[in-house]
């Protein structure tokens, strides 16, 4: 049972990692390029050229990035507003997550959003000609204890178009709108927050990375989407080898039994032992025969669990068993990602903790007192 649990929730951990690169990949550029220092940069038609030179890259887009206020008729909410370029829509695979609405930024001189369920909800917004009276608010340059006036704020109105649902850490909090558009509302000017590049299928993203990195210097860092969210990834990491720690430990309690049975198993053969002695065995012979027992205990349970913990996996890839709770765009059951380093490692354990286990027992029949034991 040790076994085949270490098997299931290493592998829930390596699923949840790949689900959250999915759900990020769905979402963030191959490669993005901001500021070494500061939040911002200054965008110039020279940089611009320069990453267009660079064989490989499909498509950049500039982008500009902040939280502001949203308001809409009673409600209001803080979202992250996000501005892009015209060919964002056509390279980010937004479109396909739409639940309502259609994809546009701009139309006919109309500035238009794109906004998360979660955001929509919170602002009790409909797609309908009810919509048109939202209103995005940003601060300039407040102080503290200054009070917040008109002058202190720009305000601008924009209609929303569409409305997506990713997963909800997007849905919650990101509005899309076209980049002129947060331009004027953020006062900008030509400073950006990033550059997103999309890139051709057959490129390494790794070695345009350092192509990228060289050719802009160290004013700037390109990171890929793993990069961006090192943190989250790096957390998974972390919580999977807690997780493999604890029932490791939980397992090396539970093999006190094969401790137990091979002691009373030592005190039972005292007998068969010492004639085991007077036979010529060695005390290392008698520590072998304790050692191999513990081993086939360990090596039955452990091939069972091994088995058990790869069908409950395969099941779960298949049937989607266990549901995540939640609904997703993305995937509904829990995801999990068999992988052989996992197989190694709790291999490793169920060794170690069968050497240490069978040492003792081991030690104690190779002591018997032959004589004593035969009259």
């Amino acid at each position: 049972m040790g076994t085949a649990s270490l098997i299931v929730v290493l592998s829930v951990f390596n699923g949840l990692q790949d689900f959250v690169r999915s759900i990020y990949n769905s979402f963030d550029a191959p490669l993005t390029i901001q500021a070494s220092v500061g939040k911002s940069f200054e965008m110039t038609p020279e940089l611009r050229s320069k990453i267009e030179t660079i064989d490989g890259i499909n498509v950049v887009t500039e982008v500009i990035e902040d939280n502001a206020l949203i308001l809409f008729q009673d409600q209001q909410v803080v979202a992250k507003i996000k501005g892009v370029e015209s060919n964002y829509a056509s390279v980010n695979r937004l479109d396909s997550f739409l639940v309502r609405g259609k994809m546009k930024l701009k139309e006919n001189n109309i500035n238009y959003a794109i906004l998360g369920t979660g955001v929509a909800y919170d602002l009790s917004l409909r797609l309908d000609a009810n919509s048109y009276g939202m209103q995005i608010v940003y601060p300039k340059k407040l102080r503290p204890g200054v009070p917040v006036t008109n002058s202190s704020i720009t305000r601008k109105s924009i209609v929303p178009a569409a409305i997506f649902n990713i997963e909800p850490v997007y849905n919650e909090s990101y509005v899309f709108v076209p980049l002129s558009f947060a331009q004027e509302l953020m006062d900008y000017g030509e400073k950006r927050t990033s550059i997103e590049l999309y890139l051709n299928e057959e490129v390494s993203i790794k070695k345009l990375k350092e192509q990228v990195a060289n050719t802009l210097g160290s004013e700037f860092k390109v990171l890929d989407s793993d990069e961006l969210h090192s943190s989250l990834l790096k957390a998974i990491k972390i919580e999977k080898l807690f997780a493999y720690i604890t029932l490791s430990f939980i397992m090396a309690i539970a093999s006190f039994n094969i401790f137990f049975t091979l002691s009373m198993l030592a005190i039972e053969k005292k007998r068969d032992i010492s004639v085991l002695y007077s036979f010529g065995a060695t005390a290392q012979f008698i520590r072998q025969i304790f050692l191999k027992q513990g081993s086939i205990i360990s090596l039955v349970g452990s091939i069972i669990g091994l088995l058990s913990g790869l069908a409950l996996c395969l099941l779960q890839q298949r049937f989607g068993l266990v549901s995540m709770g939640m609904q997703s765009a993305v995937m509904n059951a829990y995801p999990v990602k068999l992988e052989l380093t996992d197989f190694i490692m709790v291999g490793v354990s169920i060794f170690l903790i069968t050497v240490l286990i069978s040492y003792r027992p081991a030690i104690i029949a190779s002591r018997v007192e032959t004589i004593k034991n035969l009259n």
